[in-house]
């Protein structure tokens, strides 16, 4: 009898030391555990192609499955080469792009000149629609060299172009997988991870891609799984059931923040959030109207309530992203709630309800029921319509509302790159969602991008940003700190300035 109990302990101590390691790490044996980690996501991706999408969630995945040219260091936030090895520029409109060699596709095919081409051109192809086609606006032409080298024609000169290739969504896709199959559904790059399968509404799943070109990664699987309910994601956070959350909500930051086996981030980052103005339609097309939605925004008393997740100012380029000067905060409407109710009283603004149109993610939630609140105190009626994240992006880029909420992540943290997609009228009906068009503006703009002097950059992007401050087609409620919760068990986790994380260094312990 005592050897049968001892055996059955025995056994009990095997199954228990197999338990406590199936997060990854070796087992009590040495011998190797599957390194799993899953992340929670509030919001399912749109797609997994980096062509055809533009938002944060989606990108979320494609950074693991592709991979761009060049990528931003995130400490120097200088651009270096990635799966470029070297540049050159014989002339201000033309850039010589030579590529690492070796590399493979998910799919097995080759990495080449011949891939970039083809991606670049598809980019740029109108009758593609990227929603990001603006860019690689200013390029004329890709050429292919050799098989390893790429010439690049701009328009103009373009001094942010290296920034732009550093873009996920200039990321490099496999043709043959593009030819002969759907990237949206089924994702092929050059990054550490390739696709396992996404379940529209709960997960996409990715396994580390064995033949990577810089070695293996050291987690086998990832999980982006959809938890629509911040509060219960957090709570999978502190049951180990996720071992990572992003874009903590300021009213679930001290609860993160207390939770024993979790450890916290946090960063000035370069988002933007902006209440956004359809500028195709009355009367938010009247300067006046916009004027008295900012003057009845009480901005500093909304990022107070931010718990240090939010740094206020009018500048629509922020502290963090090339261009920021921060005289400009001066050239906007601070809160005068006298001013605003003068100006609703005027022009009878009062008389009708408005719509917001808000997405329905924690952060977008607390901004439009602060705002309700404030502008109903200016005279404002005020009613807001709620979307899930895919269905307010279809709206909002085809003008189908009247006021919204919007942000950029500015991924590649330069005020060219954040202006010109969102506010230049050559992106009405993709990137510039409020529609604005202005001749002025749009000439500023092209200056800040059409000089390869970065003194000169500087000086027109300050005077686009103050124009565009002025004329209020979106008003700025705060700029982003970039937040991230995860695990103890966790390591190698870094969160970007942008926002932006990779996995390929990650393990679990």
């Amino acid at each position: 009898m005592k050897k049968i109990v001892f055996a059955m302990m025995a056994l009990l101590l095997l199954v228990a030391a197999g338990c406590s390691n199936s997060s990854g790490g070796s087992s009590s044996n040495g011998e190797s555990v599957a390194q799993e980690i899953t992340y929670a996501t509030t919001s399912d991706v749109v797609g997994l192609s980096p062509i055809l999408t533009n938002d944060s969630v989606s990108s979320s995945v494609n950074e693991q499955v592709y991979e761009t040219l060049f990528t931003r260091n995130s400490e120097t936030m200088e651009i270096e080469p990635l799966l470029a090895e070297s540049y050159e520029n014989p002339d201000d409109l033309t850039w010589i792009i030579k590529l690492k060699e070796g590399i493979k596709f998910q799919d097995g095919t080759d990495f080449n000149a011949e891939a970039v081409k083809y991606t670049f051109d598809k980019f740029r192809d109108p009758e593609t629609a990227a929603p990001r086609a603006s860019l690689l606006e200013p390029i004329e032409s890709v050429n292919v060299q050799d098989e390893y080298t790429v010439e690049i024609k701009t328009k103009y000169a373009y001094g942010a172009l290296l920034a732009a290739l550093s873009h996920s969504n200039a990321a490099i896709v496999s043709p043959e997988a593009d030819k002969n199959g759907d990237l949206m559904k089924n994702p092929v790059g050059t990054g550490p991870f390739k696709f396992v399968s996404w379940t529209p509404g709960e997960s996409v799943v990715l396994e580390k891609y064995t033949d990577y070109w810089q070695g293996e990664a050291k987690l086998d699987k990832i999980t982006f799984k959809v938890v629509p309910e911040v509060t219960t994601a957090i709570s999978m956070l502190q049951a180990g059931d996720v071992q990572f959350i992003d874009g903590i909500p300021t009213e679930q930051l001290s609860r993160v923040e207390g939770l024993k086996n979790v450890e916290v981030q946090k960063k000035e980052g370069t988002p933007v959030y902006w209440y956004g103005f359809n500028m195709e339609k009355e009367p938010m097309n009247n300067l006046e109207f916009r004027q008295a939605v900012a003057y009845a925004l009480n901005r500093d008393a909304y990022v107070n309530q931010l718990n240090g997740l939010g740094v206020a100012g009018n500048s629509i380029i922020g502290p963090k992203v090339f261009g920021y000067d921060e005289a400009s905060n001066d050239a906007g409407y601070d809160y005068n709630l006298e001013k605003a109710k003068e100006l609703v009283e005027k022009n009878g603004f009062g008389d009708k309800e408005y719509t917001l149109l808000v997405a329905n993610r924690a952060n977008y939630m607390k901004m439009a029921e602060i705002s309700q609140s404030q502008l109903q105190e200016a005279g404002f009626k005020i009613k807001i319509e709620t979307m899930e994240w895919g269905a307010f992006l279809d709206a909002s880029r085809n003008g189908d509302y009247e006021m919204n909420f919007l942000s950029w992540t500015n991924s590649t943290a330069d005020g060219s790159e954040l202006l010109y997609p969102n506010f230049h009228s050559d992106n009405v009906g993709s990137s510039n969602m409020v529609r604005y068009s202005n001749e002025t503006f749009d000439k500023l703009v092209e200056e800040s991008r059409e000089s390869v002097d970065q003194d000169v950059r500087k000086a027109k992007l300050k005077e686009a940003n103050e124009f565009l401050v002025k004329d209020a087609p979106a008003i700025v409620m705060n700029h982003g700190v970039v937040t991230l919760a995860y695990d103890k068990s966790v390591k190698g986790l870094d969160i970007d300035p942008t926002g932006t994380w990779s996995l390929y260094k990650v393990y679990r312990e």
